[in-house]
């Protein structure tokens, strides 16, 4: 017979956790009970699989108790995304901010209830400019981006902040919504040094133009088409 810590039982934790994290992953929100029972386990034997992957960021619990996938496992699948529909289609909208600014353009999404991701990036032309951050991910609180994945930035509008994620760097941007559901943000990083106040209000206008037309006209134009570049 094997050993209570044996490799045996080390596998059967190793399932029962993985099954797990497939039921979270397949709803949106589940109750700890609902998920025990999809899996077959005690609600105490859930619990505590539960509290492992929650401690490692593979699932989040927010305050209506259920439970969602944690900014780990958004994090592991980004080369994945990175194929993905979402990812493809705001490709050529990133390319057209940068056409238009110079400055670095992102698509970020959340990853979790407290973080978000950056999942693209089309680097700005500048000779000093923000370099790739994808992969990386961002408290929502104090991000400019996680303002507006939080809902708190109206559609067709945009949210400045300065030095929220790095010191001396000023980020732009607005939601992508998909009907009223809010799906990702767009912005644009640059160093504050080149934006002044009125500089990051025009970024905004180009930020939330861009994110407004992402799903309703998803073959945004050939950003080599886009007007002069907005000055330096």
């Amino acid at each position: 017979m094997a050993a209570a810590n044996g490799p045996d039982a080390t596998t059967r934790a190793a399932d029962r956790a993985l099954g797990l994290l497939r039921v979270v992953c397949e709803h949106d929100g589940v109750k700890l009970a609902d998920a025990a029972k999809e899996v077959d386990l005690s609600a105490s034997t859930a619990l505590r699989l539960l509290r492992t992957l929650e401690a490692n960021g593979f699932v989040a619990k927010r305050g209506d108790a259920l439970y969602r996938p944690g900014f780990r496992m958004v994090q592991l699948g980004v080369q994945a995304l990175s194929h993905e529909s979402l990812v493809a289609t705001s490709r050529a909208s990133l390319q057209a901010l940068v056409a238009r600014t110079g400055e670095s353009a992102y698509l970020s999404v959340a990853a979790g209830g407290s973080h978000g991701l950056y999942l693209a990036i089309e680097e700005g032309t500048h000779a000093v400019r923000h370099v790739n951050w994808v992969g990386r991910t961002f408290p929502l609180d104090g991000s400019a981006a996680g303002q507006a994945l939080q809902g708190a930035v109206e559609p067709g509008s945009f949210a400045i902040v300065a030095s929220g994620v790095e010191p001396d760097i000023t980020a732009v941007a607005a939601p992508v919504l998909a009907g009223s559901k809010i799906v990702a943000a767009l912005s644009i990083v640059a160093p504050s040094y080149r934006t002044s106040a009125e500089a990051a209000r025009s970024l905004g206008e180009f930020v939330a133009a861009e994110a407004t037309r992402l799903f309703a006209n998803p073959t945004v134009v050939d950003p080599a088409a886009a007007s002069a570049s907005f000055a330096s």
